[in-house]
């Protein structure tokens, strides 16, 4: 498979993350991914790929207190696969640190913080967080299929699509 360059902006725009706020200079920087890069995306992808923070939680199953726990776990994962790869995976760290922190730690910070203040025992909250981390979910798939590219590997959740078409 062919190793492109291309621009950071283009990447994130590309796999529908257009609300990352990108510096201008870094958004004209290009980028090839090494394999380390490689190696580091598919670590991610799989982990992404295989937790509520890319599979449906239906209305009767599952816990939000778990589900935010999955989510927040991934700042662990990501900053484990930093540290074995990132100095070696530049490119990977780049788009793994902009999404942490602008897409998933302002949903983790404000549902921490309702946490802790008992939103979870009162089921309008619960829904509102379901219906967040819905939306944190679509944005979150878009980046497992960023990460599927840059790793150059086939994107399995085509076959998270076929599974929600079957089963309506």
């Amino acid at each position: 498979m062919e190793i492109k360059k291309q621009k950071f902006g283009d990447f994130f725009r590309r796999w529908g993350l257009d609300s990352i706020k990108l510096n201008l200079k870094f958004a004209e920087l290009e980028f090839s991914p090494t394999e380390d890069d490689q190696t580091a995306a598919w670590d991610m992808y799989v982990e992404l790929i295989t937790r509520i923070t890319t599979q449906p939680l239906a209305q009767n199953e599952g816990d939000e207190s778990t589900a935010l726990e999955s989510v927040y776990s991934i700042f662990g994962i990501t900053r484990d696969i930093l540290k074995s790869k990132g100095k070696k995976a530049e490119n990977f760290t780049k788009i793994a640190i902009v999404v942490l922190n602008q897409v998933i730690r302002p949903f983790t910070a404000r549902w921490h913080r309702k946490q802790l203040d008992g939103a979870f025992g009162n089921s309008a909250e619960c829904q509102t967080f379901r219906n967040e981390l819905s939306n944190l979910q679509s944005k979150l798939i878009q980046y497992t299929k960023s990460l599927a590219d840059l790793a150059m590997v086939e994107d399995l959740t085509i076959i998270m699509e076929e599974d929600d078409e079957i089963q309506e």
